[in-house]
């Protein structure tokens, strides 16, 4: 999940668009369904997409990793919208050229290459304006366990308390 805003562009800029995108990615489909939304930009949209990887984690700037100039699906010459659009990460058409070209030459180098940017906070969702043509508000990326994985989790943690507590009794 991403919050994006002004502030969180390179550089900073100041504007009342906020917006926040969530990536599903299933490495077992191999698909990335993107939900976004945003409201107040100054300019309107001229393009959307996700950049990665940056040399550091949640800084800098990168080149684009995705579709380019925009996702198919995401609204164009407005200052508010959303998009929920499914991604077959198996077709070139997913990517830019360049970000297959630097991982391997192919979809699957692509693939393995975002999945390990994304989990790193080394790719960002990044919404382009009139506003400003280098990006009006961006987000980088933060993992969400599953809801499987928060599960199995509260599970297990609860296990272990039974079983401390257990422990801890005095035997007769």
């Amino acid at each position: 999940v991403t919050n994006m805003d002004g502030a969180s562009e390179s550089p900073p800029n100041v504007t009342p668009g906020i917006g926040v995108a969530l990536l599903n990615y299933d490495n077992v489909a191999h698909t990335m369904r993107i939900q976004a939304s945003f409201n107040s930009l100054l300019g309107t949209t001229t393009m959307a997409h996700i950049h990665a990887p940056t040399t550091l984690p949640f800084t800098s700037t990168a080149g684009v990793a995705t579709q380019l100039p925009s996702f198919s699906g995401f609204p164009l010459g407005v200052t508010a919208g959303a998009m929920d659009t499914t991604f077959d990460m198996t077709l070139a058409s997913t990517w830019n050229s360049s970000y297959v070209t630097a991982n391997g030459g192919t979809t699957a180098g692509a693939e393995a290459a975002f999945a390990s940017h994304l989990a790193q906070g080394k790719a960002y969702f990044n919404i382009h304006s009139t506003f400003d043509g280098s990006g009006e508000i961006r987000g980088f990326f933060t993992l969400l366990p599953e809801p499987t994985s928060l599960g199995l989790a509260a599970t297990s943690a609860l296990a272990l308390i039974a079983v401390g507590r257990r422990a801890r009794k005095p035997f007769a």
